[in-house]
């Protein structure tokens, strides 16, 4: 399985929109789970390679799914947020 990362225009440094979707390589070529990805997007592909394995333990297991269920669920920050937060701590 395949990650994919759509990227939108990109405004000065301001970090771009971006979306993540899955999918799987199909002859050669990657089919996307879900909505189709607009025509002429460009996009990032992460390959997953089943030898490069990280151990987590269960509590930070527990944290990781705890952050990806609060980001499906649209609990979390823009790119420009996070970045004036880092900001702050100089």
């Amino acid at each position: 399985m395949l990650g994919v990362i759509e990227h939108r225009k990109r405004i000065g440094s301001k970090i771009p929109h971006m979306k993540v979707t899955t999918g799987t390589v199909v002859d050669g070529k990657v089919l996307v789970e879900g909505e189709a990805l607009p025509e002429g997007s460009t996009v990032t592909v992460l390959l997953r390679e089943d030898e490069e394995a990280f151990e987590l333990t269960p509590e930070e297991e527990a944290e990781l799914l705890a952050s990806i269920a609060d980001i499906e669920s649209g609990r979390s920050i823009s790119g420009d947020e996070l970045l004036e937060r880092l900001r702050r701590f100089g």
